[in-house]
């Protein structure tokens, strides 16, 4: 089968492109020009079991490069986004985030060949779940945003949600905070929080506990893609999310892993914040995006707790425990030297 995915060099993307290459299908990996191309295969080297990659350069807001690239392709993977809980400029996110979802679900409309897309939208588009647990029915109140990534989120689910209505053949996956091994980029949260942990960066606990999150490890996230091609019902949602549990829950289980002391204070909100405000002021005067941000503060203190039982039953969608995911992170980030304990 012939399968574009945008954001292929992304941290979802590129392992996304080596599981469909090792299933034997011809993988079009749509990239910048100025994309690091590292991550992935060499072009036309396959995946071990007949597949074959092939590059397409350009960007989600040139139209004429994603009709080129989606030529002859029968199934189309948008995982391609701007994820920053803070940038300098928000109407990037809404440019890269809105505007490219719109051109790739144009170009899928007049291009033939495309019998299904997969289009990666993100928990935050439903909004959060403060005292309960959510499934795909939740509907974003929009009272209040906590970042604009959120805010662009759910605009582009609008109108995913829309052309399926229309007839387009989409399924909609969300999944949850992605963690695991790979590139520690800001799709990587949960490494880069544990590489703060152990280099005594972030010595004590994030706030009092109250905060939830879903936690979904990276390969559990590409099966679920994967699921959802050959699966997934057109029109349908589905949550690709995992045990949820609060950071100052994560903090201890990486205790219990690498048998070292839990922190034993918490860091108020309020002086998070404070930190957030500085980090963006110097990130103005940088140019380096902030680790933390005040969007970031927001955040946590909500709770962002779903259900994926509805994944399990119709794609077999099975994702790891936390504690069997944070195993495997630290023990990569150790044997790369990136952290010590």
């Amino acid at each position: 089968m012939k399968v574009l995915v945008t954001g292929a060099t992304g941290y979802l993307g590129e392992k996304l492109c080596r599981r469909l290459l090792k299933e034997g299908h011809a993988v079009r990996a749509f990239v910048r020009p100025t994309s690091d191309l590292s991550s992935l295969p060499p072009h036309g080297q396959d995946g071990g079991q007949g597949g074959a990659l092939e590059l397409a350069y350009g960007h989600v807001n040139d139209y004429p490069a994603l009709l080129r690239a989606f030529a002859g392709c029968e199934v189309v993977f948008h995982v391609a986004a701007l994820v920053e809980p803070w940038l300098p400029d928000p109407s990037k996110f809404f440019s890269v985030n809105v505007g490219g979802l719109k051109n790739v679900l144009q170009a899928c409309r007049e291009t033939a060949t495309v019998e299904k897309i997969i289009y990666t939208s993100s928990f935050f588009a439903l909004g959060p779940t403060d005292g309960f647990i959510a499934d795909e029915t939740q509907i974003h109140p929009e009272k209040f945003f906590c970042t604009q990534y959120e805010k662009s989120k759910l605009l582009a689910d609008k109108i995913a949600l829309q052309a399926a209505a229309d007839g387009l053949p989409i399924v909609v996956v969300y999944p949850g905070v992605i963690y695991g091994p790979g590139k520690v980029t800001a799709g990587n949260v949960m490494a880069r929080m544990m590489i703060e942990r152990f280099n005594g960066r972030l010595p004590g606990y994030v706030g009092s506990g109250k905060d939830k999150f879903s936690f979904s490890h990276v390969e559990d996230v590409v099966n679920g893609h994967i699921a959802a091609m050959h699966k997934g019902r057109l029109g349908e949602r589905y949550l690709l999310t995992g045990e949820n549990a609060s950071f100052v829950h994560v903090f201890d289980v990486a205790a219990i892993v690498t048998s070292t002391r839990r922190p034993w204070f918490h860091i108020p909100m309020w002086m998070v914040e404070a930190y957030g405000w500085v980090s963006i002021l110097l990130s103005r005067i940088t140019g380096k995006l902030p680790l933390i941000s005040p969007p970031t503060v927001y955040t946590l203190r909500h709770q962002w707790a779903y259900s994926c039982e509805k994944a399990k039953v119709e794609l077999g969608y099975n994702p790891r425990s936390l504690k069997e995911g944070l195993e495997e992170v630290l023990s990569l980030l150790k044997s790369s030297g990136l952290i010590t304990y």
